[in-house]
């Protein structure tokens, strides 16, 4: 007997997968409930059979008689773009179909990605392989004892496919979860999490009767620009490569898998994706009231295993890396060292289960910190975080700016430029034949000169195409690291502006016995810490910002100037091939 469910959600098939699409409201038969790690098999009215999501549908009560199941292969597919992580939200869906040369115009998937690998299409315990055998208590069969699948593998939690699924980088809902976007077509929905957002508001610090001891401390000392973190004596870092393609479910789905070798250590460890945004989580927990955590690059469902997508992924999964190797609360993070330097399977469980129980998150991460200096004063300390403000507001609408313009250059240079270069070499050899049909004595030297000058115009349109990987492409991967950076400070100022409001009112609190004397000077103490930690970071900001931007404004220019070498260098040799008369 087999069960007829409801489909709740439009679901697109990935091709490659044995994913089955389906639409909201349709109803299919479940033809093997115990693939596990969220799936189930199902068919369809066609007679297509493939894996869905199991929280994709409502299993019906009465069971029903099986049909006779087709090839999971015959599974429909659709194309889910990646578009542009640096243009403008209000020109995004207008650059659908820019130039494919363009990495940050809409990703082309290849209908074929995932599909060409070596693991089995015909897996164990569905309709295309042999029936797998199911316990007498009902248990759903085991994954291949040979697949290693990254750390935690053997967890429910790792064994979910959400993180495959969804096409932002903010995680995934539940059904019904009101705080999702509706899912459609192939884009799951997503849990809007905001940077520096914490659990509760900073009353819940300000007015804690305890803090608890024995915690890691985060010390903050006087530096000649003012409250600065204690840097490490040796900078943390790490290489993001590597990158390799693994299967689990009896290779029924296929990942990506990267290296990572930290400097500490040199020993590398595995990672997916899905451990990159584990990490991002708990990151954001536990220091996203102090510490601004830009977003991970967005996820990606179809094409994930194009060469060029997992190129420019690998790419800024290392700037996210380095980015937090460079914040010392960061890198000295128990949770973070954690990531770079677990030992073996049972290191990352338990680490991974202790940071997962860890409590010192959201506005109680100030309870560590240490100021090594006398309490500062609540209005200077305003006025400083309402001019911060102001700046990463002005540097937010400079560096979306430079994206725009960039973005447009780029399309520029991969498209109209070299074709109008290439257009003035046509013409000038098109001449170069006119004239060596002229049949007059002399014209050699002439017209091999006007073809060898058309010729370096085709030269240069290559050069102008080519270009913007070597010099644009860096300037703009900085300033949309940038972008997802100050837009994490509107919070985490919100959560010292909140503080401030509650040490205001404390007043009215004392003066209504909601609170005593005491319990309003131990507030305006906190906030003092609280600020402390604030003008910690805009410091680290404003050093971090000013390395940065020296050394990427460098190597533009540096390559501009190689640019424009390389073409005076070939005019001049065109030049030099024409006779003075």
């Amino acid at each position: 007997m087999a069960l007829k469910a409801q489909v709740l959600y439009d679901f697109t098939a990935e091709p490659g997968n044995n994913e089955l699409t389906v639409k909201e409201g349709e109803t299919v038969t479940v033809t093997n409930q115990h693939i596990g790690g969220g799936w189930i098999e199902a068919q369809n009215s066609r007679g297509d059979v493939g894996l869905v999501p199991e929280d994709y549908i409502e299993l019906n009560k009465s069971p029903l008689p099986s049909f006779p199941a087709a090839n999971v292969g015959n599974v429909a597919s659709s194309d889910l773009s990646f578009f542009d992580a640096f243009a403008p939200a209000s020109t995004q869906q207008n650059q659908a179909h820019s130039n494919g040369n363009d990495p940050w115009s809409t990703w082309n998937a290849d209908p074929s990605a995932g599909s060409s690998n070596n693991w089995a299409s015909n897996p164990e315990g569905t309709q295309t392989g042999k029936p797998a055998p199911v316990d007498s208590w009902g248990g759903a069969p085991q994954g291949h004892p040979q697949a290693y699948q990254g750390p935690g593998a053997e967890d429910d939690e790792w064994d979910d496919e959400w993180d495959d699924k969804s096409t932002g980088g903010y995680g995934e809902s539940e059904p019904g979860d009101g705080s999702g976007l509706q899912r459609g077509g192939a884009h799951a929905s997503m849990k809007i999490k905001f940077p520096g957002f914490s659990k509760s508001g900073p009353e819940l610090y300000l007015l804690c009767k305890q803090i608890a001891k024995g915690k890691d401390k985060l010390p903050i000392y006087m530096g000649e620009v003012g409250p600065v973190w204690l840097y490490p004596e040796s900078q943390l870092d790490c290489v993001v490569a590597d990158p390799k393609k693994g299967s689990k479910m009896y290779g029924l789905k296929s990942y990506i898998e990267y290296q990572i070798t930290p400097n500490t250590t040199n020993r590398p460890v595995n990672h997916r994706y899905k451990h990159f945004d584990w990490l991002y989580e708990r990151l954001l927990d536990k220091f996203g009231s102090a510490v601004p955590i830009p977003s991970l690059p967005d996820k990606q469902v179809t094409g994930r295993f194009e060469e060029e997508f997992i190129k420019m992924r690998m790419e800024r999964l290392q700037g996210w890396m380095s980015r937090m190797c460079r914040h010392p609360v960061i890198a000295g993070s128990e949770v973070f060292q954690l990531f770079l330097t677990y030992k073996d399977e049972k290191d990352w469980k338990m680490g991974k289960r202790k940071a997962e129980k860890d409590e010192t998150v959201g506005v109680m991460i100030f309870t560590t910190v240490e100021p090594e200096a006398a309490d500062l004063d609540p209005i200077e300390v305003e006025q400083k975080c309402e001019q911060f403000s102001r700046f990463t507001k002005a540097m937010d609408d400079g560096v979306k700016e430079i994206l725009t313009v960039g973005h447009e250059h780029w399309k520029r240079c991969t498209g109209p430029l070299p074709k109008e270069y290439q257009r003035i070499g046509k013409a000038f050899q098109n001449l170069s034949s006119v004239f060596t049909s002229s049949g007059y004595q002399g014209e050699v030297t002439l017209t091999d000169a006007m073809t060898a000058a058309g010729k370096t115009y085709e030269e240069i349109a290559q050069l102008v195409a080519e270009q913007p990987k070597k010099d644009l492409h860096f300037l703009m991967e900085t300033n949309n690291e940038y972008k997802g950076l100050l837009g994490c400070f509107p919070d985490t100022i919100g959560v010292h502006k909140a503080a401030i409001e509650k040490v205001k009112e404390g007043d009215k609190l004392v003066a209504t016995s909601k609170i005593s004397p005491q319990e309003k000077a131990v507030m305006a103490k906190r906030v003092s810490t609280m600020s402390y930690a604030l003008q910690a970071e805009m410091n680290h900001f404003h050093s971090n910002r000013i390395y940065d931007y020296n050394r990427v404004m460098q190597l533009y220019l540096e390559e501009q100037v190689k640019f424009y070498e390389t073409i005076a260098a070939k005019l001049r040799q065109a030049h030099s091939q024409f006779t003075t008369m």
